[in-house]
């Protein structure tokens, strides 16, 4: 075992990257992933790391399976957010950058309450910049709303954490269960970082506003720490079943008639992430296998998609689906990233989402939750529509909108082909995914009947696409406002 915690280099990162001058900046942004990652090999399962503050013996790291996955797949993320703002000269948003990926890292790798706490106010407090260093005053506004939310879900946890203790005299960051006011507490503050059902607007609130490289630190770390703690603390829970059933449905009927492209990808990532926390709710096995697998390739795909849609409103300066068209022409390569990532998300064969989606509806279907299983079955067919259709037919096709603009920048080409290769790699060997799955896998993807009734899937919702639109009954792309649940907040908390 190392000696440096798991999350060591890329907290470090975000102390140096401020007073390192360009050229040493930008190599420290892609070595200190790199040498993190080298770090983490070191771990093995069982290992841990206990400290003392205040009298508490404080576990800050306890290692196994389902934490190294994590930790595994948020250094790889922060590399690729790293490469894909190689350009950017902004010190304060690269260096919050990897302090926020460090307090991912740090949240999976903890081994009591305590020390989840401190690592998910630092995600909360890091996190908030990538909005605000777009200096617009809705951006300001965004991430002080953004804000004081994730402080909430704080607060919930650290009360939830007092209360638990007190009544069991156990700090353990394991099973919880939400037999308790305490464990419900814990459990409600969770659920805001997981954009629950009526806690969700945050995200689609926020992460539009974000800077075109924010989007990609913020939609790969937040959620998917709070998707790790649900895995790890209330597997198993049956209500989870129906609210990420929920999650799943719900976002498809306001990414459809949305018009910023950004927001329609927030939207998204609330249905997949619908799709994790209905395997958790299944419990461990294949259930808990397919939450976190999702929750992995989840954030390949979703990154990939959030970089193609940075890198146009990079170029363009523009994000409405309205105001966009016919970029293929000037931006070929980030054209074909985006439909790299729209069938990853769509989960067409042979890319990464089929190989994890499918083992969660596999794993719905074999403990007879039919119902769940149905809505599952309706919300792939939807987020097809709205991501794997509606991302890049309006952004490079659609109509002519006459922009001519130069192709995204080498670093985020590189950045989003990397991408693009692990999503399709994966999808086309997904073994080497499961074997970092925390449970044994026996589920094989490419079986005839998962093939043929997700391609029938996929065929009829294409079909239905092309009907609504030659018949004029999708809803147009529309310079428009649409009503959520942040409405309410917004008018209490205008910024």
């Amino acid at each position: 075992m190392t000696s440096l915690h798991p999350a060591a280099f890329l907290l470090l990162g975000g102390l140096l990257l401020p007073v390192l001058p360009l050229t040493a900046r930008r190599v420290a942004l892609l070595l200190l992933p790199l040498a993190g990652f080298y770090n983490l090999l070191g771990y093995q399962v069982g290992d841990g790391q206990v400290g003392s503050l205040a009298g508490y013996e404080l576990h800050w790291v306890r290692v196994d399976q389902l934490s190294l996955l994590f930790g595994y797949l948020f250094h790889l993320a922060a590399f690729l957010a790293a490469l894909f703002s190689l350009h950017l000269r902004d010190r304060l948003q690269q260096a919050t950058g990897f302090l926020y990926a460090g307090a991912a890292v740090g949240a999976v790798f903890a081994g009591d309450l305590i020390v989840l706490f401190i690592f998910w106010e630092l995600l909360a407090i890091s996190s908030v910049f990538q909005i605000w260093a777009t200096q617009s005053a809705r951006a300001i506004a965004a991430g002080t709303r953004y804000l004081l939310i994730h402080i909430s879900s704080g607060l919930l946890l650290l009360v939830g954490t007092a209360w638990h203790y007190q009544q069991t005299g156990s700090l353990a960051l394991g099973h919880l269960g939400i037999d308790s006011w305490a464990t419900r507490l814990i459990f409600l503050g969770v659920g805001i970082k997981c954009a629950f059902p009526l806690l969700h607007s945050w995200l689609v609130d926020a992460y539009p506003e974000s800077t075109p490289t924010g989007a990609v630190f913020l939609s790969s770390f937040t959620t998917k720490t709070a998707v790790y703690v649900l895995a790890r603390s209330f597997a198993g829970t049956e209500f989870l079943l129906y609210i990420g059933a929920a999650m799943a449905m719900f976002p498809i009927f306001y990414a459809v008639i949305e018009n910023d492209l950004r927001r329609v990808l927030g939207y998204s990532m609330i249905n997949q992430i619908g799709f994790m926390v209905v395997g958790v709710g299944l419990g461990p096995g294949m259930g808990v296998n397919g939450a976190v697998a999702h929750a992995f390739n989840d954030v390949l795909f979703k990154g990939l998609l959030f970089m193609s849609m940075g890198a146009v409103l990079y170029r363009t300066g523009r994000i409405n689906g309205s105001d966009l068209g016919g970029l293929y022409k000037s931006m070929p390569w980030t054209c074909g990233f985006c439909m790299v990532g729209a069938a990853s998300i769509s989960a067409f064969p042979l890319f990464s989402g089929f190989v994890s989606k499918s083992m969660v509806m596999q794993a719905a279907a074999n403990e007879g939750h039919l119902v769940v299983w149905l809505l599952l079955l309706f919300a792939s067919a939807g987020v097809f529509h709205h991501a794997g259709i509606k991302i890049p037919f309006f952004a490079f096709f659609a109509h002519d909108a006459g922009i001519r603009c130069r192709e995204a920048p080498r670093n985020m080409l590189l950045a989003m082909g990397i991408g693009a290769a692990l999503c399709i790699g994966i999808g086309s060997f997904p073994h080497y995914l499961y074997r970092l799955l925390p449970y044994p896998v026996a589920y094989e993807p490419y079986d005839a009947t998962h093939i043929v009734l997700q391609l029938q899937l996929l065929f009829f919702s294409a079909l239905a696409f092309v009907a609504l639109k030659l018949t004029g009954i999708y809803p147009p792309e529309l310079r428009s406002a649409n009503i959520d649940v942040d409405w309410t907040y917004r008018k209490l908390l205008p910024g």
